[in-house]
């Protein structure tokens, strides 16, 4: 799978990045710590230096773990995302890694997507305060799925 790979490569970008970004963090730490013994405890330009070298490495090391952190957030919405199109779809793996029907009854991808949607617009409301079926709702909750879409209909 070509997403699988390019997701593999863009991880251990991160991962590397990252790993670097801890290195310069530690010997800007080392750094900082030397600066301060051989100025026995004085504050001089070398150590201001390397105090301001290590804040920088510092902020560094956080952005990368802020990417890593997004990353790892969304691997885990796209896995529970292709977890619950399986299952609303009808389709689980079992061990011997064959495809084989669940015990629920399918849904389309069409009205998978329109529920996902209804979902998004309650969730909206519900944090701009509105609540369900409160003023000014850019969503009708009597009917929370797309007409134009007939195959619900038949469901």
């Amino acid at each position: 799978m070509r997403t699988t790979w390019l997701c593999r490569i863009y991880m251990d970008s991160i991962v590397d990045s990252l790993s670097s970004a801890y290195q310069e963090f530690i010997a800007a730490a080392a750094g900082a710590l030397e600066a301060k013994e051989s100025s026995s405890g004085q504050k001089t330009p070398a150590t201001d230096a390397a105090l301001e070298n290590f804040k920088q490495r510092w902020e560094m090391f956080r952005v990368y773990c802020d990417q890593a952190e997004e990353f790892v957030e969304s691997v885990k919405q796209r896995i529970g995302s292709e977890c619950l199109v399986d299952e609303a779809t009808g389709f689980v793996a079992s061990k011997a890694g064959q495809t084989v029907q669940s015990g629920l009854l399918p849904i389309s991808a069409v009205r998978l997507e329109q529920m996902s949607k209804a979902v998004r617009w309650l969730v909206i409301e519900l944090q701009q305060g509105s609540g369900i079926g409160g003023g000014s709702s850019h969503h009708n909750a009597a009917a929370p799925f797309d007409a134009r879409f007939t195959e619900d209909a038949t469901q």
